[in-house]
């Protein structure tokens, strides 16, 4: 049975396949938004990072610049829909539109001696990916998610009035969800090497669901630093290390579904012939029995994060403006290849191809009095997926979005800010299904994906 399909699962098993929203705002599986101040800018915040505790993340040297002790609780909830419509039947899928909440909390503690410590627990990468379990690409998954949160305890240092770094240790904890079915027709009948479909059974025929868990941990680091050349320009770079999860004890878990269908033909098997009009369900059950090649199972996997690179800077215009302009780079190309161990099985070697990306993030912020700020943004970057990866499970491509914010004190200790960001996906062409190839090509792509997300952020800061 090598032919068995649950391979696709494990694309989900490690494409990353799998937590927060589908397709959070940056490229690949990654998530930029763990703060409503930095969302309303476009991220752009590495050199001058929201005093609120996010600078954990997105530059750890910013704590070391907080005069109060500051808590920051926070929300982000993605809405993201899209859709694939086959390009020979025009039959269309929809994602199924839910809004996932993505939360954060953030403690930084200004020290004497210019030290300040603090605690971030935010998820910068993940995804959730949720089609009907009738879609055209069930067989290569109708439901993934992936949640990678990270919980950082972070140092910074003032060295003098311009310079300041930070770092902090990420600990990391992964879990992974992927559901699909299986294809009756490209299956090997047992004690041959023909598949169903060449007996007669028709393509695309449901008679399995699969459904993998997987859980594992790993550490890395997070790395900034921030120079104040004038009081009007200051410079910042941050470095997030890539870390690599190995999920050992993975639970496979199998159900056959029932076809109704019965052997168009007669087929010659070893321990005998099969008469036509036999079914089909009772040929393939003992493929589900206990110790059988579906019975439920483990498996194990590898699930790689790349690192990321940022550098910016900020201009306060005049006493209100500040503008901000992020470079982003991320080392997708580590997910290049992903190797699957299953029980039973055996292991399958997929090959997912990511390249490295580059985003472009442009922010703008305007106080007015009474501690209140408007705050817009922009970016934009290129898709981490290669053409032949673009699948139901990551229906990803080339974005440009769009923020806008707001904050307010509402009294002397406590603030609040909100944020909203649209992301416009450029429509990409993709497959839903492997071609019958254990590698496949843009050349099976067969259809057109189409994507976009609404995002709402909210967060709490208080100072004491």
């Amino acid at each position: 049975m090598h032919r068995l399909r649950v391979w696709c699962a494990a694309t989900g098993l490690a494409l990353g396949a799998l937590a927060l929203p589908a397709t959070a705002s940056a490229q690949g599986y990654g998530v930029y938004e763990h703060g409503a101040c930095a969302m309303g800018r476009g991220g752009a915040t590495v050199a001058d990072p929201c005093l609120d505790g996010s600078s954990m993340f997105f530059n750890p040297a910013g704590i070391a610049h907080l005069e109060n002790k500051v808590v920051n609780a926070g929300v982000t909830f993605i809405a993201a829909g899209g859709n694939f419509t086959n390009q020979a039947t025009l039959e269309r899928d929809d994602l199924k539109r839910t809004a996932i909440p993505v939360p954060t909390f953030f403690l930084a503690i200004p020290l004497k001696n210019r030290l300040a410590l603090g605690l971030g627990v935010f998820a910068p990468y993940g995804l959730e990916t949720e089609w009907e379990e009738t879609a055209q690409g069930r067989f290569l998954g109708y439901n993934a998610k992936i949640a990678a949160i990270y919980i950082q305890p972070t140092v910074a240092y003032k060295v003098n009035d311009w310079l300041s770094i930070g770092g902090g240790v990420d600990f990391n904890i992964v879990s992974v969800e992927l559901k699909q079915h299986l294809d009756l027709s490209e299956q090997i009948v047992p004690g041959t090497t023909t598949t169903f479909a060449a007996f007669g059974l028709p393509n695309r025929t449901d008679f399995a669901d699969v459904q993998l868990d997987g859980s594992g941990t790993t550490i890395g680091y997070n790395l900034g630093v921030m120079a104040k050349a004038t009081d009007w320009i200051s410079f910042g770079v941050r470095y997030l290390s890539r870390q690599k999860a190995t999920l050992d004890g993975g639970e496979v878990k199998i159900s056959q579904i029932e076809t109704g269908l019965f052997v168009p033909v007669d087929l010659p098997l070893p321990g005998g012939t099969v008469p036509a009009g036999t079914p089909v369900d009772a040929i393939v059950a003992p493929l589900f029995a206990d110790g059988g090649t579906l019975s439920d199972q483990g498996a194990n996997t590898v699930l790689r994060f790349p690192e990321q690179l940022v550098l910016g800077t900020a201009l306060q215009v005049s006493p209100q403006i500040k503008l901000l302009v992020d470079y982003q780079y991320t080392n997708w190309s580590v997910f290049e290849v992903l190797p699957i161990e299953f029980e039973r099985i055996g292991t399958v070697t997929l090959q997912e191809n990511f390249v490295e990306t580059h985003a472009l993030r442009l922010g703008g912020e305007y106080a007015f009095s009474g501690d209140t700020q408007l705050r817009l943004g922009f970016l934009t970057h290129g898709a981490a997926a290669p053409a032949e990866t673009v699948t139901p499970l990551l229906p990803e491509g080339a974005r440009s979005e769009y923020t806008i914010g707001f904050g307010t004190r509402i009294t002397k200790g406590l603030r609040f800010d909100a944020a909203y960001q649209y992301i416009d996906q450029a429509d990409r062409r993709g497959r839903s299904t492997d071609g019958g190839t254990d590698t496949p090509t843009a050349g099976v792509n067969d259809g057109l994906y189409q994507f976009d997300a609404h995002l709402f952020g909210l967060s709490l800061i208080y100072n004491f």
